[in-house]
Protein backbone atom coordinates (compact mmCIF):
# COMPACT_ATOMS: atom_id res chain seq x y z
CA UNK A 1 0.00 0.00 0.00
CA UNK A 2 1.36 3.39 -0.98
CA UNK A 3 -0.52 5.74 1.36
CA UNK A 4 -1.29 5.26 5.05
CA UNK A 5 -4.98 5.37 5.81
CA UNK A 6 -6.89 6.90 8.65
CA UNK A 7 -8.06 4.63 11.48
CA UNK A 8 -6.51 1.41 10.13
CA UNK A 9 -8.03 -0.88 12.78
CA UNK A 10 -11.50 0.64 12.43
CA UNK A 11 -11.21 0.25 8.66
CA UNK A 12 -10.10 -3.37 9.07
CA UNK A 13 -13.12 -4.03 11.31
CA UNK A 14 -15.46 -2.69 8.61
CA UNK A 15 -13.77 -4.69 5.83
CA UNK A 16 -13.93 -7.90 7.88
CA UNK A 17 -17.63 -7.41 8.61
CA UNK A 18 -18.78 -6.16 5.19
CA UNK A 19 -16.58 -7.76 2.53
CA UNK A 20 -15.25 -11.12 1.43
CA UNK A 21 -11.63 -9.93 1.27
CA UNK A 22 -8.85 -12.20 2.54
CA UNK A 23 -6.89 -11.39 5.65
CA UNK A 24 -3.87 -10.64 3.51
CA UNK A 25 -5.79 -8.14 1.36
CA UNK A 26 -7.19 -6.33 4.39
CA UNK A 27 -3.82 -6.36 6.13
CA UNK A 28 -2.09 -4.90 3.06
CA UNK A 29 -4.66 -2.14 2.67
CA UNK A 30 -4.76 -1.20 6.36
CA UNK A 31 -1.04 -1.60 7.06
CA UNK A 32 -1.62 -4.35 9.62
CA UNK A 33 -0.28 -7.88 10.11
CA UNK A 34 -2.49 -10.69 8.72
CA UNK A 35 -2.57 -12.30 12.18
CA UNK A 36 -3.89 -9.04 13.60
CA UNK A 37 -6.67 -9.05 11.02
CA UNK A 38 -7.42 -12.68 11.93
CA UNK A 39 -7.65 -11.58 15.57
CA UNK A 40 -10.18 -8.93 14.55
CA UNK A 41 -12.23 -11.56 12.71
CA UNK A 42 -12.10 -13.88 15.73
CA UNK A 43 -13.18 -11.10 18.07
CA UNK A 44 -9.92 -11.11 20.00
CA UNK A 45 -8.66 -7.75 18.75
CA UNK A 46 -10.41 -4.37 18.49
CA UNK A 47 -13.65 -5.63 20.00
CA UNK A 48 -14.64 -2.14 21.18
CA UNK A 49 -13.71 -0.38 17.93
CA UNK A 50 -16.51 0.67 15.64
CA UNK A 51 -15.92 -0.02 11.97
CA UNK A 52 -15.12 2.85 9.60
CA UNK A 53 -16.25 2.68 5.99
CA UNK A 54 -13.24 3.52 3.77
CA UNK A 55 -15.55 4.23 0.83
CA UNK A 56 -17.61 6.75 2.79
CA UNK A 57 -14.56 8.61 4.04
CA UNK A 58 -12.99 8.75 0.61
CA UNK A 59 -10.04 6.37 1.09
CA UNK A 60 -11.30 3.62 -1.23
CA UNK A 61 -13.51 3.54 -4.30
CA UNK A 62 -16.04 0.87 -5.15
CA UNK A 63 -14.14 -0.31 -8.25
CA UNK A 64 -11.06 -1.16 -6.20
CA UNK A 65 -13.14 -3.08 -3.67
CA UNK A 66 -14.98 -5.06 -6.34
CA UNK A 67 -11.73 -5.92 -8.12
CA UNK A 68 -10.20 -7.16 -4.88
CA UNK A 69 -13.24 -9.29 -4.03
CA UNK A 70 -13.16 -10.87 -7.50
CA UNK A 71 -9.45 -11.72 -7.25
CA UNK A 72 -7.86 -12.74 -3.91
CA UNK A 73 -4.43 -11.88 -5.34
CA UNK A 74 -5.42 -8.27 -6.05
CA UNK A 75 -4.17 -5.70 -3.57
CA UNK A 76 -6.26 -2.56 -3.24
CA UNK A 77 -4.75 0.89 -3.59
CA UNK A 78 -5.89 3.62 -1.27
CA UNK A 79 -6.79 6.97 -2.72
CA UNK A 80 -6.00 10.29 -1.12
CA UNK A 81 -8.79 11.28 1.18
CA UNK A 82 -9.75 14.92 1.61
CA UNK A 83 -10.62 14.15 5.21
CA UNK A 84 -7.19 12.62 5.79
CA UNK A 85 -5.46 15.69 4.38
CA UNK A 86 -7.43 17.97 6.69
CA UNK A 87 -6.64 15.86 9.74
CA UNK A 88 -2.91 15.71 9.10
CA UNK A 89 -0.95 17.83 11.60
CA UNK A 90 0.35 20.90 9.85
CA UNK A 91 3.88 22.04 10.49
CA UNK A 92 3.97 25.33 12.31
CA UNK A 93 5.34 28.12 10.17
CA UNK A 94 8.47 29.94 11.38
CA UNK A 95 7.76 32.95 13.55
CA UNK A 96 7.45 36.09 11.47
CA UNK A 97 9.05 39.23 12.84
CA UNK A 98 8.20 42.58 11.22
CA UNK A 99 11.10 44.21 9.43
CA UNK A 100 10.90 47.23 11.74
CA UNK A 101 11.56 45.03 14.78
CA UNK A 102 14.15 42.63 13.42
CA UNK A 103 16.94 44.97 14.49
CA UNK A 104 15.75 44.52 18.10
CA UNK A 105 16.32 40.76 18.16
CA UNK A 106 20.02 41.00 19.18
CA UNK A 107 18.93 43.02 22.22
CA UNK A 108 16.44 40.31 23.15
CA UNK A 109 19.09 37.61 22.63
CA UNK A 110 21.47 39.49 24.93
CA UNK A 111 18.71 39.66 27.55
CA UNK A 112 18.24 35.90 27.44
CA UNK A 113 21.99 35.26 27.68
CA UNK A 114 22.28 37.55 30.71
CA UNK A 115 19.03 36.92 32.58
CA UNK A 116 18.16 33.34 31.65
CA UNK A 117 21.24 31.35 30.65
CA UNK A 118 19.28 28.14 31.31
CA UNK A 119 17.21 28.77 28.15
CA UNK A 120 18.78 26.83 25.28
CA UNK A 121 19.80 28.34 21.96
CA UNK A 122 17.15 26.24 20.23
CA UNK A 123 14.43 27.72 22.46
CA UNK A 124 15.68 31.26 21.87
CA UNK A 125 15.88 30.67 18.14
CA UNK A 126 12.33 29.32 18.00
CA UNK A 127 10.85 32.01 20.21
CA UNK A 128 12.50 35.00 18.54
CA UNK A 129 12.63 33.63 15.01
CA UNK A 130 16.40 34.00 14.82
CA UNK A 131 19.31 31.70 14.00
CA UNK A 132 21.89 29.94 16.14
CA UNK A 133 24.64 31.80 14.27
CA UNK A 134 23.21 35.14 15.39
CA UNK A 135 22.98 33.91 18.99
CA UNK A 136 26.63 32.81 18.87
CA UNK A 137 27.66 36.20 17.48
CA UNK A 138 25.87 38.05 20.26
CA UNK A 139 27.37 35.73 22.88
CA UNK A 140 30.92 36.10 21.56
CA UNK A 141 30.45 39.85 20.87
CA UNK A 142 31.37 39.32 17.24
CA UNK A 143 28.06 40.70 15.98
CA UNK A 144 28.46 43.56 13.52
CA UNK A 145 26.44 45.84 15.83
CA UNK A 146 27.86 44.50 19.08
CA UNK A 147 28.76 47.95 20.46
CA UNK A 148 25.11 49.03 20.36
CA UNK A 149 23.51 45.83 21.68
CA UNK A 150 21.85 46.26 25.08
CA UNK A 151 19.90 43.53 26.92
CA UNK A 152 16.20 44.33 26.66
CA UNK A 153 13.18 42.22 27.61
CA UNK A 154 11.69 40.75 24.39
CA UNK A 155 8.18 41.51 25.69
CA UNK A 156 9.06 45.19 25.98
CA UNK A 157 10.39 45.08 22.44
CA UNK A 158 7.11 43.61 21.22
CA UNK A 159 8.76 40.46 19.86
CA UNK A 160 6.85 37.96 22.00
CA UNK A 161 3.89 37.76 24.35
CA UNK A 162 4.40 37.57 28.10
CA UNK A 163 2.72 34.16 28.29
CA UNK A 164 5.06 32.79 25.63
CA UNK A 165 8.11 34.09 27.46
CA UNK A 166 6.92 32.71 30.80
CA UNK A 167 6.30 29.29 29.28
CA UNK A 168 9.78 29.08 27.74
CA UNK A 169 11.54 30.24 30.92
CA UNK A 170 9.51 27.88 33.10
CA UNK A 171 10.21 24.92 30.84
CA UNK A 172 13.95 25.67 30.79
CA UNK A 173 14.02 26.12 34.56
CA UNK A 174 12.25 22.82 35.20
CA UNK A 175 14.63 21.03 32.85
CA UNK A 176 17.64 22.51 34.66
CA UNK A 177 16.28 21.43 38.04
CA UNK A 178 15.83 17.88 36.78
CA UNK A 179 19.35 17.80 35.37
CA UNK A 180 20.79 19.19 38.62
CA UNK A 181 18.88 16.64 40.67
CA UNK A 182 20.10 13.86 38.39
CA UNK A 183 23.69 15.04 38.85
CA UNK A 184 23.29 15.38 42.60
CA UNK A 185 23.49 19.19 42.60
CA UNK A 186 21.42 20.78 45.37
CA UNK A 187 20.45 24.45 44.88
CA UNK A 188 21.97 26.69 47.56
CA UNK A 189 20.25 29.58 49.29
CA UNK A 190 18.67 30.41 52.65
CA UNK A 191 15.18 30.07 51.19
CA UNK A 192 15.79 26.42 50.41
CA UNK A 193 17.20 25.49 53.84
CA UNK A 194 15.03 24.26 56.73
CA UNK A 195 13.82 26.99 59.04
CA UNK A 196 15.41 25.22 62.02
CA UNK A 197 18.82 25.60 60.40
CA UNK A 198 18.40 29.25 59.54
CA UNK A 199 17.32 30.12 63.12
CA UNK A 200 14.21 31.96 61.94
CA UNK A 201 11.90 30.00 64.22
CA UNK A 202 14.04 30.64 67.30
CA UNK A 203 14.18 34.37 66.65
CA UNK A 204 10.42 34.53 66.12
CA UNK A 205 9.85 32.55 69.32
CA UNK A 206 12.11 34.85 71.38
CA UNK A 207 10.61 38.10 70.18
CA UNK A 208 7.21 37.76 71.99
CA UNK A 209 8.99 36.76 75.23
CA UNK A 210 11.25 39.79 75.04
CA UNK A 211 8.27 42.05 74.49
CA UNK A 212 6.46 40.51 77.48
CA UNK A 213 9.47 41.00 79.76
CA UNK A 214 9.91 44.57 78.69
CA UNK A 215 6.26 45.32 79.54
CA UNK A 216 6.61 43.86 83.06
CA UNK A 217 9.76 45.87 83.71
CA UNK A 218 7.96 49.04 82.65
CA UNK A 219 5.05 48.45 85.06
CA UNK A 220 7.41 47.59 87.93
CA UNK A 221 9.32 50.81 87.38
CA UNK A 222 6.10 52.82 87.39
CA UNK A 223 5.01 51.26 90.69
CA UNK A 224 8.41 51.86 92.27
CA UNK A 225 8.49 55.53 91.34
CA UNK A 226 5.69 56.77 93.77
CA UNK A 227 7.25 54.89 96.72
CA UNK A 228 10.56 56.68 96.23
CA UNK A 229 8.73 60.04 96.18
CA UNK A 230 6.92 59.26 99.51
CA UNK A 231 10.18 58.46 101.23
CA UNK A 232 11.59 61.79 100.19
Amino acid sequence: MSDAILMPKATAVWLVDNTSLTFEQIADFCGLHPLEVKGIADGEVARDIRGADPIANGQLNREELDAAQDSPAYMMKAQKSRHAELLKPQKKAPRYTPVSRRQDRPDAIAWFLRSHPEVSDAQISKLLGTTKATIDQVRSRSHWNSSNIKPVDPVSLGLVMQLELDAVVRKAHEKKLKEDAKNGIVPEGPSLRPAAETGVLEVEAEEPRQKHLSQESVFSNLQAAPEEEDEN
